[in-house]
């Protein structure tokens, strides 16, 4: 198992990572030695994304039909309503299921066009992540994770209409909360009180993104409904041609944000890799985690 440190207080902190597909051999390369980087760390999943529209959808089955092969870990693939019918998401399910995958996390997604667009229902498909969530529970058991967004997400109407869909969701048979991203924890500690409020108990664990460059992730926060704090900017102000002090200086704060909220009780924490895993495995071995040996694992050409 992974030695764990206590100096974060009671008991031991859980990770999990999310990756995304792959855009070219390039990227794939570097997408594996990411996840083989960061196995080591055992965590208690890592998910695969969808692109905007499904755009996505082969490459994501690929990496997480791959990652059941020829790993340990156990992957959470990530399934959206957009662009396609109930039948075709269906199908997706079941192959995932024959596939060994037991985890799935499912999302509205964001429209093709991109963040930001009007979303329109498929003709004949979900109509949202709660309506997908109770579809998949009626597919087989799975592990069905959901978003949660502790400043709200963009196009819901007020801060109550968020928190019963959110509901809606955990009714329909969602297992755990994943949170968007924040980066002052504050938000995320007044979001779970509320949550609790609603009768929402399922485990709510927070997003945490290290910040490995900060206008594209600024700019991702801005779309996503999340909140620039004046301090975060001043932290990184005058880096913008300095990746090293960057990553210095993203895994100091992401290290101080998950210090603070175990601090106050939380002990699941899921990264935004963004598939770059230097930065997370050092931020993971700062919080105490240290890797364990694994098994050889046998490759797909040896198979």
């Amino acid at each position: 198992m992974v030695r764990k440190s206590r100096l974060l207080g009671e008991g031991d902190i859980e990770v999990s990572f999310e990756f995304f597909p792959p855009k070219s051999a390039a990227m794939e390369e570097s997408l594996w030695q990411s996840i083989r980087r960061l196995e080591p760390m055992q965590p208690e999943f890592v998910s695969v994304t969808y692109g905007a529209g499904g755009t996505t959808r082969e490459r994501t089955h690929n990496t997480v039909a791959r990652i059941v092969k020829e790993t340990k870990l156990k992957p959470a693939a990530h399934l959206t309503c957009v662009d396609a019918t109930k039948a075709e998401v269906d199908a997706v399910a079941k192959e995932y299921w024959e596939a060994g995958v037991r985890h799935i996390v499912a999302l509205r997604g964001d429209p093709a066009a991109g963040v930001g667009e009007r979303y329109e229902p498929t003709p004949g498909g979900y109509t949202n992540s709660a309506d997908l969530t109770a579809g998949l529970k009626a597919i087989a058991s799975f592990e069905i994770s959901v978003a949660g967004y502790p400043e709200m997400h963009p196009e819901s109407g007020d801060e109550q209409a968020d928190l019963d869909f959110l509901k809606a969701k955990v009714d329909a048979g969602a297992d755990r909360i994943i949170t968007q991203f924040v980066f002052d924890q504050d938000y995320y500690l007044r979001y779970l009180e509320k949550v609790r409020a609603a009768g929402i108990w399922v485990p709510v664990t927070p997003g945490i993104i290290p910040i490995h460059n900060f206008p594209q992730v600024s700019n991702f926060a801005r779309k996503t409904g999340a909140s620039i704090p004046a301090w975060l900017s001043r932290r990184f102000d005058g880096l913008e041609r300095d990746p090293g002090s960057t990553h210095l200086v993203a895994a100091a704060m992401a290290t101080e944000q998950v210090m603070l909220l175990a601090d106050n009780g939380v002990k699941q924490f899921h990264f935004y890799t963004l598939n770059r895993a230097d930065l997370v495995y050092a931020i993971c071995h700062m919080l105490g985690l240290r890797p364990t040996a694994l098994p050889q694992q046998r490759s797909a050409d040896a198979a």
